[in-house]
């Protein structure tokens, strides 16, 4: 009851002027909680056009990790191979498109956005907090509108990460695995220089058509062997963990969090990518991924989080 007052608080007057709209609730168990939203405003700090986890909360944990204006597992950009088009609205279009959010229960939340007027791709992302630190994320879409250019589809999404001393991502390196790891680090010189990591298994050329530079088209010479990454924010650790069956790239911004907090440097940004090669109109596509927050240990605690998400997701064996 708690969860759905909040749930309420977080929302405006609907249409009739009674019905409350809402935009934003509070999902969670046990002392871990994530305000999760749509693409309006929430609170005094976070901004409109951004969407995903406003907030995350955990007893001992210094601040959120997700820098407070923006989000973190924030739908971003769709994309094709076609050059970069200078109309934000169209660039940005999962944060400008219209999105509703629903609670579904304690534990669960969905965003829905109705088909975008570019790209027409219709997409339902669902979060749960299943125990303390693990936030599951299932992305669902259906692509509406033929002749992308490529024949492909890609959907980004950001995190924006609050203040890290460390703005490295870390992953296992091409050729090793879980039972051997190799770990490497991961941090970019600027904003989209060899700024996209791409798995070992990963062959695919793909002729973008951009004259500029862009997170997702910018190919860093490092390969990833498993599919997940991590990167420390003060005494905690945040862990992506993906679905391997689905074609997952990283990227990584040093600045793209824009200023931090004390103005003397910026905030970098953790994101990812699902791309689609040769799409089919009125398919449904998808993909899950967990999100780890918990203490630092070690890189042997790190692994087994790894081995638990993947296990999951049915896919136990990397």
């Amino acid at each position: 009851m708690i969860t759905v007052a909040l749930a309420i608080l977080c929302g405006t007057l609907g249409a009739d002027g009674e019905t409350p709209a809402l935009h934003s609730g509070k999902i969670g168990v046990d002392g871990f909680h994530c305000v999760v939203g749509d693409n309006e405003a929430w609170g005094e700090d976070h901004r409109a056009g951004y969407n995903g986890v406003f907030l995350m909360e955990m007893p001992d944990m210094c601040a959120t990790p997700f820098v407070p204006a923006y989000a973190g597992l924030n739908l971003e950009h769709y994309f094709d191979l076609a050059p970069r088009n200078s109309d934000d609205n169209i660039f940005f279009e999962p944060r400008r498109a219209p999105m509703t959010f629903a609670l579904l229960n304690e534990h669960t939340a969905e965003l829905h956005q109705p088909t975008s007027p570019h790209y027409g791709v219709e997409s339902w992302t669902r979060f749960e907090v299943t125990t303390p630190g693990r936030l599951d994320m299932h992305f669902r879409c259906v692509p509406h509108k033929a002749g992308l250019e490529g024949g492909v589809l890609g959907v980004f999404w950001a995190s924006y990460i609050n203040g890290p001393l460390d703005k490295s991502l870390y992953f296992l390196k091409a050729g090793a695995s879980l039972d051997k790891p190799i770990w490497e680090q991961y941090a970019t010189q600027q904003h989209n220089r060899d700024s996209t990591l791409i798995s070992e298994d990963d062959s695919r050329e793909l002729a973008f058509q951009s004259e500029h530079a862009t997170l997702f088209d910018n190919l860093s010479p490092l390969r990833y062997s498993v599919p997940f990454f991590y990167g420390n924010h003060g005494d905690h650790v945040l862990i992506c963990i993906f679905e391997p069956s689905a074609l997952i790239r990283f990227s990584q911004s040093p600045s793209g969090g824009g200023p931090n907090a004390a103005k003397d440097g910026y905030n970098p940004a953790w994101d990812f990518q699902y791309l689609i090669p040769g799409y089919e109109t009125e398919k449904e596509y998808g993909f899950r991924m967990r999100l780890v927050c918990k203490p630092w240990k070690d890189r042997a605690d790190i692994i087994a989080e790894v081995r638990a998400g993947l296990e999951a997701m049915g896919n136990g064996n990397q």
